[in-house]
């Protein structure tokens, strides 16, 4: 990698984490894997945890990785969003942060809007009513001994970046995840905190995309062996808002899919989508780079087709990805599909067995091996995509020719192409690395080295990654007829 200003993004998915190392400079954008490892929630007790302080070393290996290629600038870290720790009065973290997987917040939901009106709730925070939600899980956890012994709640990467640094803060794309956020306002959503029962002083002060939060502390640069002067920075905290900035979109017309464990299907506006169609559409408004919208739905992902694979591992079948993929591009189009929201899909379990399950209760035919398994995933997966291509224009106003699918999904060809069949539109797959991307061009921006808008950073982004294009196959209708028999208009 040339020399100059190289920085290290931290990336953590819901499935595995990397540290990458960037770098960029006039028409150059180069990214380099220093250190990859494995996310793996752990059940004790019967709850089930994130265990934060393996991701935490992780992360400390990483940057000492990514230290031997040169001196480093900066430092910034993304994550999945809703996910939180709690600190203690002396700033000790009070037990492993509980995983957004976890059976606790069942019936909150329900609870808290018994408090506070569901459509007032959606006009203040824009945030679709998931059992995951941060709101749903501070209630959760608000009777035990922990919680009140808390002090300050700090999501997943604000907890990182306090180790790292000592400073104590939220991020507002990541901020804004947690249903405690107004979104028109752009601050805590004081109100709804107090009246959900929660103590408002617990929310720290929030930060902006590039904002420089500090350096990181000498202990820590230290055991890095990296110069106490590396800076950290704010990035765009939640994964979807880092690789919605690294969507190489040329014009306003554009959906995203930010693909992997999760798809997150969205657009971008400039004002949130208030209305109480969007609240049961489940739409969710959640901010962005430049104080955008990132107005999207959603869907359960790939986690389905993750999940059956570990469940066939477990049982001794070798499922590799690349013949289970080649196995459901041979296997019958269509021939069974279920809606990947199906809330009995959330938990981790025997996925194959509650797909075949959720066949047989809709009259379908059960798929028979893990190759027709993987072909009703990803059919249900791409007709999932085409209800909320239709449904965000429907809703937003905002007409769109191409779909872009970024993250690792964008390396499913099959997938691509039977979302580009399903939606009637062109799908643009890349970069695979988009979150990681725009991590780094967001320090770059803050360092002076990279466009300073929107536009031109994905311009950069256009001339440096590799965009693979898929065609409509023009069969519309069979996938409409397809998604009937889930009740789909």
């Amino acid at each position: 990698m040339k020399a100059g200003s190289l920085v290290a993004a931290v990336d953590l998915g819901a499935s595995g984490g990397r540290v990458m190392l960037g770098g960029i400079g006039p028409d150059r954008l180069e990214l380099r894997e220093a250190h990859r490892f494995a996310n793996r929630p752990v059940t004790a007790g019967g709850t089930i945890y994130t265990d934060v302080l393996c991701l935490y070393a992780d992360v400390l290996e990483g940057l000492r990785a990514a230290g031997t290629a040169g001196p480093l600038a900066s430092v910034g870290i993304d994550s999945w969003g809703v996910d939180y720790g709690l600190l203690d009065s002396c700033g000790a973290l009070l037990g492993n942060p509980v995983h957004y997987r976890d059976g606790r917040t069942t019936g909150v939901a329900e609870q808290v809007m018994a408090r506070i009106d569901a459509d007032e709730l959606y006009a203040i925070t824009g945030i679709a009513p998931l059992p995951i939600n941060t709101l749903f899980q501070l209630v959760a956890a608000a009777a035990t001994p922990q919680f009140a012994a808390a002090r300050t709640m700090l999501l997943i990467p604000d907890l990182l970046t306090y180790w790292l640094t000592g400073e104590v803060g939220a991020e507002v794309t990541n901020a804004s995840t947690t249903q405690l956020y107004d979104v028109s306002a752009r601050r805590w959503a004081t109100p709804i905190i107090e009246r959900a029962g929660l103590p408002a002083g617990m929310f720290p002060p929030l930060r902006q995309p590039g904002e420089r939060i500090g350096s990181l502390l000498p202990s820590v640069a230290a055991a890095c062996g990296l110069a106490s002067e590396v800076a950290q920075a704010a990035v765009a905290s939640h994964d979807t808002a880092s690789a919605v900035v690294a969507v190489p979109a040329s014009g306003p017309g554009f959906c995203y899919i930010s693909c992997g464990t999760w798809s997150l299907v969205g657009v971008e506006l400039d004002q949130p989508v208030l209305t109480r169609e969007s609240r049961l559409a489940m739409f969710t408004n959640e901010t962005g780079v430049d104080g955008t919208i990132r107005y999207l739905r959603n869907v359960m992902g790939l986690w389905l087709l993750q999940e059956s694979v570990r469940t066939w591992t477990e049982a001794g079948f070798a499922a590799g990805l690349d013949t289970l993929l080649n196995e459901a591009a041979r296997a019958e189009p269509l021939r069974s599909v279920v809606d990947p929201d199906d809330p009995g899909f959330l938990p981790p379990g025997d996925m194959p067995a509650r797909i075949a399950a959720a066949c047989e209760r809709s009259g379908q035919p059960v798929p028979g091996d893990p190759g027709q398994t993987a072909r009703c995933v990803l059919d249900s997966l791409a007709l999932a995509h085409w209800r909320a291509v239709d449904r965000v224009q429907r809703l937003s106003g905002l007409a769109v020719d191409v779909v872009h699918i970024v993250g690792g999904g964008s390396r499913n060809s099959l997938l691509c192409q039977l979302t580009a069949d399903a939606c009637g539109l062109p799908v643009l797959a890349g970069p695979a690395e988009a979150t990681a991307i725009g991590n780094v061009l967001i320090q770059a921006r803050a360092l002076g080295s990279a466009p300073g808008d929107l536009a031109g950073l994905r311009s950069l982004v256009r001339a440096t990654q590799l965009v693979r294009r898929f065609e409509p196959s023009g069969q519309v209708s069979r996938w409409r007829t397809a998604a009937r028999r889930l009740g789909w208009d």
